[in-house]
């Protein structure tokens, strides 16, 4: 049994996540942990919701809230999403919690012990009439590039250059409107992380089971230009974590936070820390996740996450985990694989909230339940380049894969089981398990059977290595072609025609399905956990073991077992309802 930590990006905290995210991180891990589990590992799987910089306090401002009420309130609409979508979340937490500033402040101080952090002056956008600094994203204007009118002063997202905020054509503040601005000399924090570099270098190059995508893109930020930049850690806000040495005051620094990309990805270990703390364990119990000298040192640490976030998880927090370690006091957890992705677009395009584009986690589960997304989504994960989703494909996923091929098989044998045979599987059921005459009558298979557990168990093979790998696009491929093989044996194994000349050939038959149905069921989970739970609920289980003896999972469900016809697994998407979803969520 292994042990595996896995960690998928923070959602931010401004408002409900589109499809593209979900993808991006959070389902892919979900999968991968649901997947480990049912093989007997010990999974801890940790996400939370990012909360702290800018975006949050003009998001709060927006709504008209305080901004810590702001932040509890949307924790609780992604925890909710979350949990409509099945992320099977170990604990879900938030990095406005006071495990994290502890944490966050702990590791400032003991960066600043190992020489790693350094006091910058700088000159930033001071606001007279709001009475503080502004950060770039504070500050709007006309982009001197493309006259777009509302560029934020660290990019223009018309047409991405990115900005200073004083080459902005009459800037204002985007908290007041106020044009009562100047330039302030202010200081700051920087996170020396230029002086780890061939540290770094060396750790990434010892990864060479990390995809191309999560590799490349650390080492371009290495490399490139000047290579590794030194990066400020600390900002003039009122809403984050206070900037402490440990637990000390930092002299100069009075009144600043640090900055979101420090103290987020330390929310992973802040994170693990609430999960104990909720669960009632002692720190014992979330160290051992995270600290190779008390228990972490047979811990595999994956993460997930969308390319954006490579470059703070290759370099930024490594340097943090590393530099903090820099007396050999502190041997923190390392990350041993990066699971990154591509972009998922909207029908050739961007996903847009201002205008509408797209579909946002809250809409897909007003339009159907969860599994139909998880499916498509997973099916179409993008992994080697940017995926698409357009309406039409997702109708054929729905219709082709769920519809025809999964659903199909469990309602044609149930309803045949249910008319045939009544609510119970046909054959005598054995009033003695051991008896050799009982278990030889239930066990006969002819070639048709022997040939589908000969392709099932290739199949099944290939399909926890794909897993086992994250190749999670041809996972979904492989569990698909299962499920064919299912179908493919009912139609030419024919109970219905059999039961007319061979009733004991039928009914052996009809026990095999149900078998497959069981099988099935265990297999998908990954994928569809609330389908899963269906089929075993009709087969009136709770619950079934990982199929590790192919031909045991293929004798589980003995004549006699009772049964009910499920309610249909999946309905089709029609053309007209397509149509209607595609009008609606085209955008302005």
């Amino acid at each position: 049994m292994a042990r595996v930590l896995i960690t998928s990006a923070l959602p931010y905290i401004n408002g409900v996540k589109h499809l593209g995210n979900l993808v991006g991180s959070q389902l892919p891990a979900d999968v991968y942990a649901r997947y480990l589990r049912a093989r007997g590992h010990e999974v801890l799987f940790i996400c939370a919701t990012d909360e702290h910089g800018t975006p949050a306090e003009l998001a709060a401002a927006k709504a008209g809230e305080p901004v810590a009420d702001y932040c509890a309130r949307l924790w609780q609409v992604q925890k909710d999403l979350a949990d409509g979508f099945a992320l099977s979340f170990d604990h879900f937490g938030r990095s406005s919690s006071t495990r994290n500033h502890r944490l966050t402040q702990h590791f400032a101080g003991r960066l600043a012990d190992a020489g790693l952090i350094e006091e910058i002056s700088e000159r930033q956008v001071y606001s007279i009439d709001d009475g503080r600094f502004l950060p770039d994203r504070y500050i709007e204007g006309t982009c001197p590039n493309c006259g777009y009118p509302r560029a934020r002063g660290d990019q223009c997202e018309n047409c991405t250059k990115q900005l200073d905020p004083t080459e902005l054509i009459e800037p204002r503040s985007a908290i007041s409107g106020s044009t009562n601005l100047e330039v302030r000399e202010t200081k700051h924090l920087h996170l020396r992380q230029s002086k780890l570099r061939d540290e770094l270098r060396a750790w990434i190059a010892a990864k060479t089971d990390w995809p191309l995508l999560s590799t490349s893109i650390a080492l371009k930020w290495l490399d490139d230009g000047d290579g590794l930049q030194d990066r400020g850690i600390t900002r003039d806000l009122d809403w984050g974590i206070p900037v402490r040495r440990g637990t000390d005051p930092w002299p100069g620094m009075e009144g600043k936070v640090f900055y979101v990309w420090f103290d987020a990805p330390i929310e992973y270990i802040a994170a693990t820390a609430e999960w104990a703390d909720a669960t009632g364990q002692p720190d014992a119990a979330w160290q051992r996740w995270w600290r190779e000298d008390l228990g972490a040192s047979d811990v595999r640490y994956v993460e997930f996450m969308g390319k954006d976030n490579v470059p703070f998880h290759t370099l930024s927090f490594p340097a943090t985990i590393l530099g903090a370690n820099f007396d050999g006091a502190e041997p923190w957890k390392l990350v041993n694989y990066i699971k990154s992705f591509n972009y998922l677009n909207y029908d050739g395009g961007k996903f847009s909230t201002s205008q509408g584009r797209g579909i946002f986690m809250d809409q897909a589960l007003g339009i159907l339940p969860s599994d139909y997304w998880r499916w498509w989504l997973m099916s179409n994960v993008p992994e080697g380049n940017d995926s698409n989703f357009t309406w039409e494909s997702f109708q054929a996923g729905v219709n082709k894969d769920l519809a025809d091929v999964l659903g199909n098989f469990v309602s044609r044998v149930t309803k045949f089981a249910h008319a045939r045979f009544g609510a119970t599987l046909p054959g005598t059921p054995p009033t003695e398990p051991s008896s050799p005459t009982c278990l030889a009558d239930f066990s006969e298979w002819s070639p048709a059977e022997r040939a589908v557990a000969e392709d099932l168990a290739r199949r099944i093979a290939a399909y926890e290595a794909n897993l086992e790998a994250m190749e999670l696009r041809k996972a979904a491929q492989e569990l698909r072609a299962i499920w064919v093989v299912g179908n493919e044996y009912l139609q030419s194994a024919a109970p219905w025609t059999a039961i007319k000349t061979d009733p004991a050939r039928a009914a052996a038959i009809t026990r095999f399905a149900f078998n497959l149905i069981r099988l099935y069921a265990v297999l998908s989970r990954p994928f569809l956990p609330d389908t899963a739970d269906r089929m075993l609920a009709a087969l009136g289980l709770a619950d079934a073991d990982w199929p590790t003896d192919l031909e045991a999972a293929l004798r589980a469900l003995p004549a006699g077992h009772g049964f009910e016809v499920p309610p249909v697994l999946f309905a089709k998407l029609d053309d007209t309802r397509r149509a209607e979803l595609e009008t609606r969520f085209a955008g302005v």
